[in-house]
């Protein structure tokens, strides 16, 4: 994260599509995340991080280390720009956001995380990037 003041930042990276990389980009992000954004916001942050790196590397990137995931997150005054791409085919996104998933459920509550803890949520129309807010 290149850091320019406490309210303006940025971190981009590429990894491989494994759920280890995730962590490891993840580690970092903490250890920057809490002076940048309070323990609050860092962990809301950083629960919408984790789920849309994991989708991206087990849907997108089929965890295959030869393929990459994209995150570029973005600080700038009271917001959190967070970015997700991958390779994928993508999904069908609008079909997802409609259900609401419940207890025994094995899937569908990824969405449920994006709009619990995000101030705003947008696919593209493939739906392989995401893009979410969050307000600080």
């Amino acid at each position: 994260m290149t850091d320019s003041s406490r309210s303006d930042c940025e971190m981009r990276v590429a990894l491989p599509a494994t759920l280890e990389a995730v962590e490891q980009f993840l580690m970092e992000f903490r250890r920057r995340g809490k002076n940048l954004l309070g323990s609050v916001n860092c962990f809301a942050a950083e629960l919408l991080v984790r789920e849309a790196l994991t989708n991206a590397v087990v849907h997108g990137g089929r965890a295959d280390p030869t393929r990459q995931v994209r995150c570029s997150l973005r600080r700038r005054g009271r917001c959190l720009l967070i970015v997700v791409e991958d390779d994928g085919e993508g999904f069908d996104w609008r079909t997802a956001w409609r259900k609401t998933a419940t207890f025994p459920d094995c899937s569908g509550r990824g969405i449920e995380i994006l709009r619990k803890y995000a101030s705003r949520v947008r696919f593209n129309d493939r739906g392989n990037v995401v893009t979410m807010l969050k307000r600080i």
